[in-house]
């Protein structure tokens, strides 16, 4: 009998109702797949694979000429603490259908997301050592958890095409201690963990904070911070990012929320102007969708809304009557090969960090 519970429940298409689903495909990336992206169709069949040469920095996404951003995990400097192994990026390249290389900029710094931006440029996160009396302004956490007295806090990072920074932002720089404190369960080596930023519009970018709970707009004339939501909405969420009309989809893990005792994740979709929630999703019973770390919500152009349940390789689709209308589970598993993070995190997984879905992609189609 099977031993593995993800694959014993099933996988690839789950169901599909045809005149509710958006039409396209769905792309994804298993994150210890040593270097595949597939692209499915609706029926779960794979239309499109990439063997790149690093494992998932996280995730893929399509850009508009058709090409695909990819963060590959280099492993270029030793790790900075464990979980380094787990999410460092340090290669963000453009591929072509066929896996060549167009173009690359390479951070060793680099971590989680990096969005490339239209004109070539990407905007992406990083990590800086801070020490001393520096590392102890950081208020929260596990005492005695730094990086061998190290905290690693974060920056924000945009350069054009030919890797020239256009634009930086310090966390130490902006961010009060006392209001962004890690949560008490965190360790300190990494603070305060922003595993997504994306523009806003000209002046303005959206970023979730994990660590602290929270998501942050900050203006980029100034770099001060506004908080769109704190850790009485969210629970160590991620993938925030706008969807129109003011509004910021928002990926609310759940883990360690305030005020609870039972773990679920939900999607969140907040008023930017006034913090309001004005359409959420979650299941029933809302414990049955649930992954600790990860995932990914798009709104997609019927209004529907896909989401990643990243931990365990399902990607499901709902309608905005919240009623499930396509489901897949990833059917890739795989174990990390590189020893010092399979050490840490043994065994296999159909882990993914977020799926996108795209409904035109006119090299596939010639």
């Amino acid at each position: 009998m099977e031993q593995n519970t993800l694959v014993r429940r099933g996988t690839g298409l789950i169901g599909i109702d045809p005149e509710l689903a958006s039409p396209g495909y769905t792309l994804y990336a298993p994150l210890a797949g040593g270097g595949v992206v597939e692209l499915v169709d609706l029926a779960g069949t794979v239309a499109h694979r990439w063997r790149l040469p690093y494992r998932p920095g996280r995730h893929a996404r399509l850009l508009a000429d058709g090409s695909l951003a990819y963060n590959g995990a280099t492993l270029a400097i030793a790790p900075l603490f464990a979980m380094w192994r787990k999410y460092s990026g340090g290669s963000m390249g453009r591929y072509d259908p066929n896996g060549v290389l167009l173009s690359e900029i390479r951070d060793d710094y680099q971590h989680h997301d990096a969005h490339h931006l239209d004109d070539g440029g990407i905007i992406y996160t990083a990590v800086e050592p801070l020490t001393g009396a520096a590392a102890d302004r950081i208020e929260g956490g596990v005492p005695g958890t730094e990086a061998d007295g190290i905290v690693w806090a974060d920056v924000i990072r945009e350069v054009g095409p030919d890797g020239a920074l256009r634009w930086e932002w310090r966390a130490a720089d902006h961010l009060d201690p006392a209001e962004f404190a890690l949560q008490p369960h965190y360790w300190r080596e990494h603070w305060p963990l922003i595993n997504s930023v994306h523009p806003l519009d000209e002046h303005t970018v959206v970023a979730s904070l994990r660590s602290v709970s929270a998501v942050i707009t900050i203006d980029r004339r100034t770099g001060r911070v506004a908080t769109l939501a704190d850790r009485g909405t969210v629970a160590q969420q991620h993938h925030a990012h706008p969807v129109g009309d003011g509004r910021i989809l928002v990926f609310d893990n759940g883990t360690f929320r305030t005020g609870e005792s039972v773990t679920y994740s939900r999607i969140l979709d907040i008023d930017s102007a006034t913090g309001d929630i004005v359409w959420s999703y979650q299941d029933s019973p809302r414990e049955a969708f649930f992954t600790p770390y990860m995932g990914g919500a798009q709104r997609l152009p019927n209004g529907n809304t896909l989401i990643t349940e990243a931990a365990f390789g399902r990607i499901f689709e709902v309608t905005p009557d919240k009623r499930i209308c396509w489901e897949y589970v990833v059917p890739s598993f795989t174990a990390y090969t590189d020893p010092g993070t399979a050490e840490l995190f043994p065994g296999v997984s159909n882990a993914i960090f977020r799926a996108y879905r795209y409904a035109d992609i006119p090299w596939l189609a010639s």
